[in-house]
């Protein structure tokens, strides 16, 4: 393993643009245009579907390898894969699809000429996702959606929706009834509408559905049965929201400026209140990474994520937040000036940012919602209560 790290290494070194690598450095968001590129250059070495087998254009590489190489990437500040494409939707289509989906959709989400967004959460089904209402209606060969999403993230850059909808209102249980479409976003009676947040960003959308019709032959599967599909997609994103690379990288960071910031006369890390906090950080990184390892190596003997992976989703969130609240703390009032312009790109990077106090404050508004994108901390543990311990 240590030789694949090394070639990643290597290849990112030699091809990852200097204007793209100093933006994921400083910690703005990368552009379209930027992560269109990284793709690119990605999909012409075959490795922009690193968890793909050879017959959809894949490396066909292990699980030890692909979590090595999405910890490589975060490791030398490599702009992210279109997760919701590349990470959720193809895997999906290759399990569920049928044969003209996958002719139509892999080859194009592979090169990255389709991007996608997820259509999940609703205005009243959030956190319990299975209480949708968005409908959808069987009618001479389209189903006609009408409904509302919310948090769609990126929604405004895509050209694709995987949507949960409901096509059978009168089911017994909540989770019966649901079913997955694949929504042109150019479709007529789709509205988007940008959420800015706190940060000043838009990245998070609602979505409105009046009347809008997709194609009857853009269903996942079989009708109604949408909730296993989307139990298999929310497994494999807990999984990857573990982000032990960035943890590692925030760590080496906060030693860093612990090193530089004096106190009473002294370094911050001399100090031994400060080491403290700065000692469990680092356990609790090394006690994630041994979890998700135990994960990986189930995964390389044919297990299957389970609902188990919630705790890498819940505790890596969590150790994302207290790392920035440490940085925050060792920058002090340093670390407050925010520019959301900046993060957004619309001013050049420069390489010597990645250790400037004055972009922390942007790291720890962008990070805020870890424990709520994705699923809540607090749905993490309700879902390891019942599924897990069986409480």
């Amino acid at each position: 393993m240590d030789e694949f790290r090394a070639e990643v290494r290597e290849f990112i070194a030699a091809n990852l643009p200097d204007d793209v690598r100093d933006a994921c450095m400083a910690g703005q968001y990368p552009t379209q245009e930027m992560l269109a590129r990284w793709q690119r250059i990605l999909a012409d070495q075959g490795w922009s579907a690193p968890n793909w087998p050879v017959e959809y254009g894949g490396p066909d590489w292990s699980t030890r390898q692909v979590v090595a190489f999405a910890d490589e990437c975060e490791s030398n500040f490599c702009p992210p894969l279109p997760n919701f494409g590349i990470g959720m939707i193809g895997p999906l289509l290759m399990t569920y699809g049928n044969q003209a989906q996958k002719d139509f959709f892999l080859e194009k989400t592979r090169t990255g000429e389709f991007q996608w967004c997820q259509g999940y959460s609703e205005p009243g089904a959030g956190s319990d996702l299975a209480l949708l209402k968005t409908r959808a209606v069987l009618e001479d060969g389209h189903y006609v959606v009408n409904g509302a999403k919310i948090w769609t993230s990126e929604a405004h850059h895509a050209d694709w929706m995987f949507c949960l909808v409901r096509t059978d209102p009168e089911a017994a249980k909540k989770q019966d009834g649901i079913s997955m479409l694949l929504i042109d976003m150019t479709t007529p009676g789709i509205t988007i509408r940008p959420i800015i947040g706190l940060n000043g960003i838009h990245y998070f959308n609602e979505i409105f559905f009046d009347d809008a019709r997709v194609k009857a032959e853009n269903l996942i599967g079989e009708q109604d049965n949408g909730w296993q599909y989307a139990k298999a997609l929310l497994s494999d994103e807990r999984f990857n929201q573990a982000r032990t690379a960035i943890c590692r990288g925030l760590l080496a960071r906060l030693k860093r400026l612990a090193a530089a910031t004096m106190c009473e006369g002294n370094p911050l890390i001399q100090q031994d209140y400060f080491r403290r906090k700065i000692g469990r950080a680092e356990v609790r990184i090394m006690a994630l990474e041994a979890v998700k390892q135990g994960f990986v190596d189930a995964n390389e003997r044919g297990g299957r994520l389970g609902p188990e992976v919630s705790i890498l989703k819940l505790t890596g969130s969590e150790l994302l937040k207290d790392l920035d609240r440490l940085l925050m703390e060792a920058a002090g009032v340093a670390g407050l000036p925010y520019d959301p312009g900046w993060m957004q790109g619309r001013e050049n990077a420069r390489t010597d940012d990645i250790d400037a106090v004055g972009t922390l404050s942007g790291f720890r508004h962008r990070r805020k919602a870890a424990t709520i994108a994705g699923g809540s901390s607090e749905v993490q543990r309700m879902i390891i209560a019942k599924r897990v311990l069986e409480l």
